[in-house]
């Protein structure tokens, strides 16, 4: 059981460094910093984009429209902190009877 919960664990890991990899991509794309005509940073914008839109396109129907700032990335680090912490200290001492 221990390494169902520290598998779950690395994968929001994975998802977390994915959605600050996303923000901070899509704030370099909107202030020209990078070169979006470069093929490698470009198929990397793409790929990220592929990788968080399917979980940002929910959150950002039920957000109101702020403007220009999304604020669906800092949604998701909090949901994702919340199924984590929930992981760790609620469903692991439970499943091993600490």
């Amino acid at each position: 059981m221990i390494a169902v919960i520290s598998t779950l664990n690395f994968i929001i890991n994975i998802v977390w460094f994915l959605v600050i990899a996303s923000a901070i991509f899509s704030w370099l794309y909107a202030f020209n910093v990078i070169n979006t005509n470069n093929q490698a940073i470009n198929m990397i914008g793409r790929s990220l984009y592929q990788l968080t839109e399917p979980v940002y396109r929910p959150i950002r129907s039920i957000l109101p429209n702020m403007g220009g700032v999304d604020l669906s990335p800092l949604v998701v680090l909090v949901i994702l902190y919340f199924l984590q912490m929930l992981l760790n200290y609620t469903i692991a001492p439970a499943l091993l009877g600490l």
